[in-house]
């Protein structure tokens, strides 16, 4: 009984911590989703119970909503860890002047959000951008303001700012490969493709679902990329469901509409990481021998 005691003591702060700032938000909001905002600021809340709940999740701008965050993250998440893969390997030959470049291909770990999205903005610039003259975009108004084009923009913007981490992941991960099963393979006349498929897949196998695991939660979770180069627009067209959230709460005044999409993004993250748990775990190998 005293140990027990003591244990209890002990975990006592990071218990309260979790409920203050985790547990009592997630209540509070859900509570939010039972109250229609009124029309006017002056006028309080009605509550409507589960109404608001089956209106806003049954919405045609909700599942536009999840459309467009899905396709985000079918954007970032694959082409990021393809990249950063590639750049690590590339990044473990044994070449001239190769830690000139493993510093160039990290280097975005330390750069923020902002910085990314201000670089980006003027390369996109319909004036001056690099990136513009170079898809023949220059003039007019640009990629960011082209609603085909506005998404797959604020997508590039996001893999350059996440490939610095996704790099030093993969790198540090290629360094723990046993060296002399891939010279095995090597001696037994192993293709560079086969060793890859077949050895170094696998092994990566548990870096790899960490990887996905974080690019998915990262990616519904993006917003001060979208905030800092296109609000949303054009026409919506990168309007996600991080983006309606604050637009909801913030700028159009209606609490419990963003707390419904809020409830429903928590829902959806979680579901998503226990399907991601229950694929990979029999694909994934934790034994490197």
């Amino acid at each position: 009984m005293r140990e027990a005691s003591l244990g209890y003591l002990m975990i006592l702060p990071a218990v309260a911590a979790f409920g203050i700032f985790s547990f009592y938000p997630l209540v509070k909001t859900a509570y939010l989703g039972f109250f229609l905002a009124p029309p006017t600021p002056n006028l309080p809340s009605k509550y409507v119970g589960f109404q608001q709940y089956s209106s806003v999740l049954g919405s045609s701008q909700f599942a536009d909503d999840v459309g467009r965050t899905a396709l985000f993250v079918a954007f970032t998440v694959p082409l990021g860890i393809i990249l950063g893969l590639a750049l690590a390997n590339l990044a473990q030959k044994h070449i001239r002047g190769i830690r000139l470049f493993r510093t160039i291909f990290s280097s975005t770990v330390a750069t923020s959000v902002a910085v990314a999205s201000t670089i980006f903005f003027t390369l996109l610039n319909p004036q001056i951008g690099l990136l513009s003259y170079a898809f023949g975009k220059e003039g007019g108004n640009g990629i960011l303001n082209n609603p085909h084009w506005a998404l797959p923009a604020v997508a590039l913007v996001t893999i350059w700012q996440n490939l610095g981490f996704t790099f030093i992941l993969m790198s540090a991960a290629l360094q723990s490969l046993p060296q002399d099963v891939l010279e095995a393979s090597m001696v037994d006349g192993a293709s560079s493709f086969t060793r890859l498929r077949q050895i170094t897949l696998p092994l990566l196998s548990p870096i790899l679902f960490f990887a996905v695991v974080i690019g998915v939660i990262s990616g519904f979770q993006a917003f001060g990329q979208i905030d800092l180069l296109t609000q949303g627009g054009p026409n919506h067209a990168s309007l996600v469901l991080i983006y309606d959230i604050y637009q909801q709460a913030f700028q159009f005044n209606n609490p419990g509409y963003a707390a419904v999409l809020s409830i429903a993004l928590f829902f959806m993250l979680m579901i998503l990481t226990f399907v991601q748990f229950w694929f990979f775990q029999r694909r994934v190998s934790y034994a490197n021998g």
